[in-house]
């Protein structure tokens, strides 16, 4: 039970569970401006549904009614190429919308931390002074 329980308190498991929750978070802003922005636009120049799009090989590629099975082999490529194109347009949202802003938000962040960092720098301690700090430390000790 002890190890279990330095499993979940280190630092990476709740980093990751942290993670999570924030993606599961973001997926729905996410999908609703590729639902709800990029998609129309896409569509304004094409079809919005790409899975009708097939090829069919070998047979006729008829849909019998009352079975509904379908003579010959049916390719559905518009189906591949729909779930591709929701992939390139949902990684292309995330780093525009997320990943600038935030790498830039970073940048400035850093750069006004940096400056009195540099303002506020200490004199070099040498080796030498250190070194006879530690000796003394110990003859201190000794006695």
């Amino acid at each position: 039970m002890k190890g279990f329980k330095a499993f979940l308190l280190r630092g990476n498991v709740v980093d990751l569970a942290v993670a999570v929750v924030i993606g599961a978070a973001f997926t729905k802003i996410i999908n609703s401006i590729v639902d709800g922005v990029i998609n129309p636009v896409v569509g304004a120049f094409g079809t919005q549904d790409l899975n009708a799009y097939s090829t069919c090989i070998k047979g006729t590629c008829l849909v019998d009614k009352s079975t509904g099975k379908i003579d010959g082999v049916l390719i559905q490529w518009g189906s591949v190429l729909g779930a591709a194109l929701s992939f390139v347009i949902t990684a292309a949202v995330v780093y525009f919308c997320l990943v600038l802003p935030m790498n830039a938000m970073l940048k400035r962040y850093m750069a006004k931390k940096e400056v009195p960092a540099q303002e506020s720098s200490s004199p070099e301690v040498t080796e030498v002074a250190l070194l006879g700090e530690i000796r003394d430390l110990l003859v201190s000790q000794r006695d």
